[in-house]
């Protein structure tokens, strides 16, 4: 039996799932891995009769525990079929459970979840790797349409618009504290929002892949944040490693959960490197502090994480021997003119490609 990895694609309406399966089925399938994808259950109720918009709260709760449940049972019987195959295998599902959640009140998918005998927490781990597309809805209203989804509820006008970027911070919302969420940003050329795609799933598999870097910016903060970002607590320790690598444990806590995280970044040519990365529970976390590198102090950050014109950004506020230093950083963009900064932060240098910026050099004693 070889590896099995399970990806999620998700995102707002209109953000280019479709065409990303296409390309994830063709380029990962000419590196011989057998891929094989889960469609989107509330698709395929929807066309079935479910009207996930009915007032009657009985036949939604119902319709919804109905969809959990075949999104489970789709995801099981398609990992036991790969397990019988010999070559490495991609599932990639066309939303995931988290997404269900999206759709309702909290206290409703509490109930649900009980319900069906699983949790929110056990829900993410089912996953190797989360990939949320920016609806077009958010910085490209001009790609926006309803045409290509018969199912879809959202109008194509300035409401419309409205609700599709709601839907899209919702989704982003119910997968956070997913070890591996990665937000694809909207671009002027879509075809580098789909090469980013299959870039970060080589990612997960551990292929070697093309250094580049993100988009870094020192910056002060000069207006009010969007009420609807994301805030986290980051603590980032190094640890020694071999020659050429980088290893890092990363502790994050938002809304009392803590996600731990263990990665390694290993450069393989001038021009490529491996990036590895796994979720480890408390009590490695602890043990795996004992390997810390002597010549780094942890790193502490408060980040703020939103959308701005179908671009994601995280916000970072250091603290301790970094006070002071507020870090902007996007990634999937290419040219310094692409980026469409907010209103609300004003640019004082870009970094991007100096080292001196970089987390690694910024703990050394």
């Amino acid at each position: 039996m070889g590896n099995i990895t399970k990806i999620v694609l998700t995102g707002g309406p209109c953000a280019g799932k479709t065409s990303a399966l296409v390309r994830v089925i063709e380029h990962f399938s000419s590196l011989g891995f057998k891929v094989f994808t889960i469609p989107e259950v509330p698709t395929l109720f929807t066309q079935a009769g479910m009207n996930y918009l009915t007032p009657n709260k009985a036949f939604f709760y119902e319709g919804e525990k109905a969809t959990l449940e075949i999104q489970l049972a789709l995801e099981d019987k398609f990992t036991r079929m790969a397990q019988q195959c010999e070559e490495n295998c991609l599932i990639v599902c066309d939303r995931g459970t988290m997404d269900i959640s999206a759709y309702m009140a909290p206290e409703t998918w509490e109930q649900l979840t009980r319900a069906v005998g699983t949790s929110t927490p056990e829900l993410r781990s089912r996953y190797d790797a989360v990939l949320h597309l920016v609806s077009a809805a958010d910085g490209a209203e001009q790609y926006y349409t309803t045409a290509n989804n018969a199912s879809r509820n959202e109008a194509n006008d300035e409401e419309g618009l409205r609700i599709a970027r709601g839907l899209d911070k919702k989704v982003i919302k119910a997968w956070t504290g997913h070890s591996h969420l990665r937000v694809i940003n909207n671009d002027e050329d879509f075809d580098k929002k789909m090469n980013r795609v299959v870039k970060e799933i080589g990612d997960v598999l551990s292929l070697p892949q093309q250094i580049v870097d993100e988009r870094k910016y020192l910056v002060e903060v000069v207006g009010e944040l969007p009420e609807d970002c994301t805030e986290s607590e980051i603590t980032q320790c190094y640890l020694k490693g071999e020659p050429n690598s980088e290893v890092r444990l990363r502790r994050r806590m938002w809304q009392g959960k803590v996600v731990n995280v263990h990665t390694t970044r290993k450069r393989v040519s001038e021009t490529e490197e491996i990036v590895t990365e796994r979720q480890i529970n408390n009590s490695l976390y602890e043990m795996m502090l004992a390997l810390a590198d002597p010549d780094r102090l942890p790193i502490h950050k408060l980040r703020k994480s939103f959308i701005w014109k179908g671009q994601y950004f995280e916000l970072d506020f250091y603290k301790d021997q970094l006070d002071g230093l507020i870090i902007l950083e996007t990634k999937g963009i290419t040219e310094h003119k692409s980026v469409k900064f907010p209103p609300f932060i004003r640019v004082k240098e870009d970094i991007t490609c100096s080292t001196k910026y970089y987390n690694y050099n910024l703990a050394k004693k």
